[in-house]
């Protein structure tokens, strides 16, 4: 095969588990999150949300979204750059998290950067290394909860 054509092959791929993690989060589909991290991948967040471990990380997750109303986590500007089994990425989140119940009219917005580090493995590209650099947030965080 071309290297060009398989060094695409894997940015697109790579892609691919990044719009994976947006679908994971809006359809709260926490099984997902097996094919977007591997078990020994490190986020930071920000703050108090630096985490070991795909379980702490997705218990994360659920603790704040899976108590809100409907989202939607829209990813661009993707830059990947892959070397052998390895692979960097970074692209812009927009996300916007919607309240539920009484709260249905509260919003809570975040314009953010990921930065990933991603390996290759028998099940294909999982994400390792995750830091999340916001640029601005709106709105009421207070909607972020637990079911």
């Amino acid at each position: 095969m071309d290297d060009g054509l398989e060094i695409l092959q894997h940015r697109a791929a790579v892609q691919d588990v990044l719009h994976r993690y947006a679908r994971a989060c809006d359809a709260r589909d926490w099984a997902l999150f097996d094919d977007v991290f591997t078990g020994d991948v490190t986020v930071d967040y920000g703050g108090e949300y630096r985490l070991a471990g795909r379980d702490k990380v997705v218990g994360m997750i659920r603790s704040m979204l899976g108590g809100c109303g409907p989202t939607q986590h829209l990813l661009g500007n993707f830059d990947i750059a892959v070397h052998g089994d390895q692979a960097c990425s970074a692209c812009y989140v927009r996300a916007v998290h919607a309240g539920r119940g009484d709260e249905s009219e509260v919003y809570y917005e975040v314009w953010a950067e990921y930065r990933d580090a991603l390996r290759l493995t028998d099940a294909g590209w999982r994400i390792f290394e995750r830091n999340m650099v916001v640029h601005k947030e709106v709105g009421s965080r207070a909607i972020l909860r637990p079911a």
